[in-house]
């Protein structure tokens, strides 16, 4: 990731803890930051889902979709789409609680 970007994004949110900045403005400048930050491997993706303690049925049903996916992304078959991408990277940083 560039230098720069990382900078960017540490001063928005010290912008935002002190209260220059609102909530909706940082939500806009963490999909920004976030949003194709990096490609997930299906190894990122199986470390999310084993991190968060759940079988690839139960990652399945919070994700919203079919255990056959999980599995594709975790064997290389396929690749999560865009907003996929986004729910995993949540997870990934907050944890599964925040979407159950």
């Amino acid at each position: 990731m560039c230098e720069a970007l990382e900078v960017g994004y540490e001063m928005c949110k010290d912008l935002y803890q002190s209260g220059v900045m609102d909530e909706e403005t940082m939500r806009k400048v963490e999909l920004l930051y976030f949003s194709d930050q990096r490609e997930l491997t299906p190894e990122d993706i199986r470390r999310i889902r084993t991190k968060n303690d759940v079988s690839q049925s139960v990652f399945a049903a919070i994700l919203g979709t079919e255990k056959i996916l999980i599995e594709h992304w975790e064997q290389g078959i396929t690749k999560p789409n865009e907003m996929a991408k986004r729910l995993l990277d949540l997870i990934d940083r907050k944890g599964i609680a925040v979407l159950v």
